[in-house]
């Protein structure tokens, strides 16, 4: 099973009891599935899944399995540094029922390119749920390059990649080397920064995985809808419409503006756990602003 459009990394909403919110999660889930999106991701790093224990991940996963009842993909965040442990919530979100699982690579012990492949390979072996790669260097440490990704993709159930290295550069690598391994059909480059999405997807990425369509899910998803169907000048537009609001909710460490903007718009939201901080006051309005420019307060 390949992806592509708009799937959501959803923000976990807590309770004032800092509990996770079902109720909240539920309407956020429909919110979003009335709003266009074609997929939503669970317990990824936007919902805090450095800091979400083990049950509340699998809770998450369990949750947006039984809402979702079929509507959109569903995507469960299942990695860790650990393969054994990633591989626990791989079989778990198989189990559940999952469509799909997101990986990260390994972070803290920075594993080589190999590394990445025996972990991988250990997961594909082990699990029938289609998997998708998350290259995110900047809070990881490593950066999976195109020769590995390549090697990666050829595992039968490695289905595809959040890139979220910024170098444009390295996509073309990436996406030149797959061409050339006839793997490009059957392997998905998904962009993982919402202001790259338009480049990326002009050179071939097959979507995004989105924090801005947390926030406006309708103009996030028409966005990569015009680039899929090579309607790039109304796509253009959208970007730069959204171009602030991707700016600012990255203003300080993601999911901190998110969930700030959200609260703002009376969505289901709650505060964010330590070690993650208030957004500075300073950067409250910075917020209401672009919110207020887009016409969503």
């Amino acid at each position: 099973m390949n992806f592509e459009g708009t799937a959501v990394a959803m923000i976990t909403p807590f309770t004032e009891e800092n509990e996770v919110d079902e109720e909240g999660y539920r309407k956020n889930i429909n919110f979003l599935i009335e709003n266009g999106v074609d997929g939503l991701l669970a317990a990824g790093t936007t919902g805090e899944s450095a800091t979400i224990t083990i049950p509340e991940q699998k809770k998450l996963i369990d949750i947006l399995i039984e809402e979702v009842d079929g509507r959109v993909a569903t995507i469960a965040g299942a990695g860790s540094n650990s393969t054994n442990d990633a591989l626990e919530l791989v079989q778990y979100a198989e189990s559940a029922g999952a469509d799909m699982a997101l990986v990260i690579t390994p972070y803290y012990n920075k594993p080589q390119p190999h590394g990445l492949v025996e972990h991988y390979k250990a997961i594909n072996n082990n699990s029938d749920i289609p998997i998708i790669v998350y290259n995110v260097p900047s809070r990881t440490g490593t950066d999976i390059d195109p020769e590995t990704i390549v090697n990666v993709a050829e595992f039968e159930n490695i289905v595809g990649i959040k890139e979220a290295n910024p170098n444009l550069d390295k996509l073309s690598k990436t996406k030149k080397t797959l061409i050339e391994a006839d793997l490009d059909d059957k392997f998905s480059i998904l962009s993982g920064n919402d202001d790259l999405t338009l480049p990326m997807m002009s050179m071939g990425a097959k979507g995004v995985i989105s924090v801005v369509a947390n926030v406006d899910p309708f103009r996030m998803s028409q966005l990569v809808n015009n680039c899929l169907d090579g309607s790039y000048e109304k796509a253009m537009e959208l970007h730069y419409e959204l171009y602030d609001l991707m700016k600012v909710l990255f203003i300080e460490s993601n999911p901190v503006p998110t969930k700030v903007a959200l609260k703002m718009l009376g969505r289901p939201s709650g505060d964010i756990r330590l070690p993650l901080a208030p957004l500075k006051d300073e950067n409250l309005s910075k917020v209401e602003k672009v919110l207020n420019d887009l016409d969503l307060l």
